[in-house]
């Protein structure tokens, strides 16, 4: 669940796909950095994130509880896809819905892009991502203050996408966490899955002893594929994770 307190993505100035389109886009507290394999329509991509923005404001107008709670709340049948789908992720990691809305967003806008005709996507939402690909890529695991760890990078192969790939940090970010982790990164098929499972992992790490059971909550979610998990001079992992060498 997001605050209102703005921090600048600084991340996005290490970018690296200069095989790629590279497509900047803000509608209202959502705002993508998009790379693509041909140029987008910024104007198709703010129409859609106003269409997923509407279906998820427009049920909490029926339902408060959607925006606040942080725990999993049943949802009205006739709801729309996006919120179905956050509802069903979060509860599978026990945390509110809205802490899989900057995945399930990313994700949403991918596969329309994918259906668009664009074989290669790469969304960035918060520090979350959607990734489609034809070639490997390489994912940066920003940690802030764990030096040991800086250049720390994913290789995403792409046999392995469509993927979302998370990150929670109780030490970075505008994002409410209730632990001191310095990252949490999270490997799954559905992005949504991935946002709420980083959120509920980092939410259980206050001190290197909590790491282990952290790491056996996230693994045993099914539909996690992958987990990295730092504190400090501390590195776990487990599961569809390579790092470049």
């Amino acid at each position: 669940m997001k605050s209102s307190k703005y921090m600048r993505r600084f991340y996005r100035d290490w970018a690296k796909a200069k095989d790629l389109h590279s497509t900047h886009v803000v509608a209202r507290e959502t705002d993508l950095q998009i790379f693509t394999n041909k140029p987008l329509s910024a104007s198709f991509v703010e129409e859609r994130i106003r269409a997923y923005r509407w279906d998820i404001e427009n049920y909490i107008s029926k339902d408060h509880r959607f925006l606040t709670t942080l725990k999993p709340i049943p949802i009205e049948i006739n709801a729309p896809l996006i919120v179905k789908d956050m509802a069903e992720q979060s509860k599978k990691a026990n945390v509110g819905p809205m802490s899989t809305v900057a995945g399930a967003i990313a994700q949403c806008i991918g596969t329309d892009l994918i259906k668009e005709g664009y074989n290669d996507v790469i969304i960035e939402n918060g520090g979350d991502i959607f990734l489609k690909t034809r070639r490997i890529r390489k994912v940066g695991v920003y940690v802030g203050r764990s030096k040991l760890w800086n250049n720390l990078e994913l290789v995403i192969k792409p046999k392995d996408t469509p993927m979302g790939i998370c990150t929670s940090s109780g030490t970075l970010g505008h994002s409410l966490s209730f632990g001191c982790a310095d990252s949490v990164v999270i490997l799954s098929k559905n992005t949504a899955l991935a946002d709420a499972v980083a959120t509920a992992t980092a939410n259980r790490i206050n001190s290197k002893y909590d790491l282990q059971k952290a790491l056996e909550f996230s693994r045993s979610i099914k539909g996690v594929l992958g987990v990295v998990i730092i504190l400090k001079n501390n590195l776990l992992t487990w599961g569809k994770i390579e790092f470049d060498k």
